[in-house]
């Protein structure tokens, strides 16, 4: 799997010929996609040939979707026009980690069927349910290390169990802009590399599930926990997953 991993970084990967900022740069590019040399390397690693290609057209997606663009491709002489849903993740720093997603418990509880035990463990975990245990670091929520080992037990268990469709759920998701490919930039090596979201789930689902020192969970390469900030508005009670997006790129290309 991590040799396969390797030849598509290999392949889907490239130094940009001009930086883009944001998804609109992309959506740009690829309607530019006769002139632009990025744009025709991705539709190339889509598995596009370019002497095929008739017209392209991008649009970027809003709402809460994995898909940031969506680029339709229609080849010369079909009828049939394809459409490819991308995710876009730009990384400033490639130390740093991305929200991929973030909800109410309650939310999760609806998309995973998860049992009562855990969402109540969940929401102590978030402070969305105050904790009534004294002496915690932080009185406003519990770490999961500071919880009864029979829960800690449950909740790593649980998310062992579920672990691909949930990380499914949070990196493709599951309605019709569901992501397809994911396109990683890293602005400070003006590096791209566009990869099937197949490949990114099983590289960030790759590894146990864990409650780690810290005291949130870790599932595979993706972290969970408290969303936190947000001027101790409500929202900060939210529960979200977090990745590292150049771990891919890096990791395997560098053995």
């Amino acid at each position: 799997m991590e040799n396969n991993i390797k030849n598509l970084v290999k392949r889907g990967s490239a130094i940009a010929k001009n930086g883009f900022r944001n998804e609109d740069d992309v959506v740009n590019k690829f309607n530019n996609w006769k002139t632009d040399e990025d744009a025709k390397k991705w539709l190339e690693t889509m598995g596009y040939k370019m002497d095929e290609v008739e017209r392209v057209e991008a649009v970027k997606i809003t709402g809460s979707h994995k898909a940031d663009v969506q680029v339709k491709i229609k080849i010369y002489l079909k009828n049939v026009i394809a459409a490819e849903n991308i995710s876009i993740k730009l990384v400033s720093n490639p130390s740093g980690f991305n929200q991929i997603d973030k909800r109410w418990v309650d939310k999760y509880v609806e998309l995973w069927s998860i049992p009562k035990d855990i969402t109540k463990a969940l929401k102590l975990f978030t402070g969305e349910t105050k904790p009534k245990k004294k002496g915690l670091k932080d009185s406003r929520r519990m770490f999961m290390s500071e919880m009864d080992k029979k829960i800690q037990k449950k909740i790593v268990d649980f998310f062992e169990s579920n672990k691909f469709l949930i990380i499914a759920d949070i990196l493709k998701g599951r309605d019709k802009l569901a992501a397809a490919w994911m396109l990683i930039y890293i602005k400070p090596e003006n590096l791209w590399t566009l990869l099937p979201i197949a490949v990114v789930i099983n590289f960030y689902g790759n590894g146990k599930v864990r409650i780690t020192r810290e005291g949130s969970l870790k599932i595979g390469r993706i972290t969970m926990q408290r969303k936190g900030g947000d001027g101790g508005r409500p929202t900060a009670q939210m529960l979200q997953f977090k990745i590292n997006p150049a771990e891919i790129v890096k990791q395997i290309k560098n053995g």
